[in-house]
């Protein structure tokens, strides 16, 4: 049994629960990801780094005014940017456009494996596993997304989600013409 053919419609009461879209009959929801994902994801690097950059400008000031006195907070950079970028992605991911700013800039959506919209402690899992696996088996394990249909990554299939092309699903059929 399958859904009505569209990602996330439902299905009747009683009925099966819908799952991840078939990448031979969706193929257009595929399309692009893994491109996008990886130009989404420096994006993101930007959008993290910003306030990481300007909290160190501001201790560097602060050291300079206290006379060296201020620069013993530079050991809480580090710290507070693993848990800014966990709350980062746990928010955008969890939010209600199941996307980081990178993602929503290039039409991209992360989903559960039934189709339902994320939450805030699956998008800080993701993102956690995700660097974790890249640093234990080494930025070779994107090469994974290559060899499945639907463009998952390791750090998905462990999770349960998929990440699609959103642009595919705002799109709207134009009426036919009467003429």
């Amino acid at each position: 049994m399958s859904d009505s053919g569209s990602y996330g419609s439902g299905t009747r009461p009683g009925g099966p629960p819908p799952h991840a879209p078939d990448p031979w009959l969706q193929p257009e929801l595929f399309r692009g990801v893994l491109t996008r994902r990886a130009f989404a994801f420096l994006i993101d690097l930007v959008v993290l780094s910003i306030p990481v950059v300007l909290v160190c400008m501001f201790i560097a000031a602060f050291g300079i005014v206290t006379l060296g006195l201020g620069w013993g907070l530079f050991w809480l950079v580090s710290p507070a940017s693993v848990i800014w970028a966990i709350v980062y992605y746990g928010a955008s991911l969890g939010g209600p456009h199941s996307a980081t700013l990178g993602m929503r800039v290039l039409d991209l959506q992360m989903r559960t494996w039934n189709g339902s919209s994320g939450y805030f402690m699956l998008g800080a899992a993701h993102a956690v596993l995700f660097w974790v696996s890249v640093s234990f088996f080494t930025p070779l394990i994107v090469l994974v997304g290559l060899f499945n249909g639907r463009r998952r990554l390791l750090h998905d299939m462990i999770l349960g989600t998929v990440v699609i092309n959103s642009s595919v699903l705002t799109q709207v059929a134009q009426p036919a013409r009467t003429w």
